[in-house]
């Protein structure tokens, strides 16, 4: 069963206090514009109809006019040969098309009144149809905005988010224990001697000396570079 049992339920229906009684609006939302795109399939395909019949009868109006100018003309070719009783038949068939021809100019008109009622119809049904859908996608937005806080919130203190740190103390654990194992390796070292420090110093005293040695043999070089450049 659906929503609305006609167009005017459609009309005058107010979506909002719908989707509010629903339990799931995002699903109430899709029905009712479900419902409305076949409503006003409907009643477009009535004022199609509606339409056609209006041509149909026109025609029908054209041809009963055309017959009645026939009637006339066998009324006069029988008044001409003094046959009044013919005469008199042949008017009386084209009263009776000329009677046809003005009830169907009625229901024309009866029918004209329907298609502007129709017309209407599809207007507003056009109208709350947009509502709808603008209702549908500020319901759809909510709803995601929802779900992303509530996923959020699950990141934050969910199970997940506790095996995450979980993991965290693990690793700086492991972290812990490395650095503990490398100081652990120097501990119980014994002490340098003096011979030993005092060798540690000579070598350092003579690497000092062979690098000055080196810095004064590239500045001779690069002051003999500058010496011929100038002589040439």
């Amino acid at each position: 069963m659906g929503i609305f049992s006609r167009t005017r339920d459609i009309v005058a229906a107010n979506i909002t206090d719908l989707l509010d009684k629903a339990e799931d609006p995002a699903k109430m939302i899709r029905m009712i514009i479900l419902e409305m795109e076949e409503t006003l399939v409907e009643v477009r395909a009535s004022a199609a109809r509606t339409i056609a019949d209006q041509k149909e009868m026109r025609r029908q109006i054209t041809k009963l006019e055309r017959l009645q100018d026939s009637w006339v003309e066998k009324a006069e070719l029988a008044l001409s040969k003094d046959r009044d009783d013919l005469a008199k038949a042949a008017l009386y068939e084209k009263q009776k098309a000329a009677d046809m021809a003005e009830q169907l100019r009625g229901e024309i008109e009866i029918l004209d009144e329907a298609l502007r009622s129709s017309e209407a119809d599809i207007a507003k049904l056009q109208n709350r149809l947009r509502e709808a859908r603008a209702r549908q996608n500020a319901v759809m937005t909510r709803m995601e905005s929802a779900q992303n806080r509530s996923r959020l919130r699950e990141l934050y203190s969910g199970p997940k988010m506790d095996e995450a740190m979980s993991r965290f103390d693990t690793l700086e654990r492991h972290a812990d224990l490395a650095e503990g194992h490398a100081e652990a390796l120097g501990l119980g070292a014994p002490p340098k001697s003096l011979d030993e420090e005092i060798a540690e110093l000579r070598n350092a005293d003579k690497v000092d000396a062979e690098l000055e040695a080196l810095k004064a043999s590239l500045a001779r070089r690069s002051n003999g570079g500058e010496a011929k450049t100038q002589d040439k």
